[in-house]
């Protein structure tokens, strides 16, 4: 059963987007940076008010989701980002993503809804070797799902 030795590797991750009309098919993203692969940025989800009378009242708030990327200089997946970037540059408008990260060894998927390409680093930093390129989507929606056993 996935996660249930206590793994928390991510080297096994599968990374997929969709980005009609662009990308009409699951795209594989392939060689994520060593140190950071991806992360979101975390959101508030209450609006909290406290009333005079010392009575904490509550509500729910919609956020946008920002998720960052991070490809090694040489990943292949880079040019996927890079057609992204230039096909809405060319439009002159957007084009919306869907996707999917699963992480096998704790069992579980997000689904990834109605992204839209936000920051794009566009080329790598250069050093003593070129450095990982590190791309922006805020996402609609991120859903947890299990995975079947």
């Amino acid at each position: 059963m996935p996660g249930s030795l206590g793994s928390i590797t991510s080297a096994n991750a599968v990374l997929t987007l969709v980005i009609p009309p662009i990308f009409t098919v699951p795209q594989q993203i392939q060689q994520f940076s060593a140190d950071n692969i991806f992360e979101t940025d975390e959101i508030e989800v209450a609006e909290t008010s406290m009333g005079v009378d010392g009575n904490l009242s509550g509500g729910l708030i919609y956020n946008e989701i920002a998720w960052n990327i991070t490809l090694q200089a040489n990943s292949p997946s880079n040019a996927l980002f890079d057609q992204w970037w230039q096909a809405q540059l060319a439009a002159q408008d957007v084009y919306a993503a869907s996707g999917i990260v699963t992480l096998k060894s704790i069992g579980t998927k997000w689904v990834m809804a109605n992204g839209f390409l936000k920051r794009v680093t566009t080329m790598p930093p250069g050093g003593r070797t070129l450095r990982p390129r590190r791309f922006g989507i805020v996402w609609n929606s991120v859903t947890a799902q299990a995975i079947p056993a």
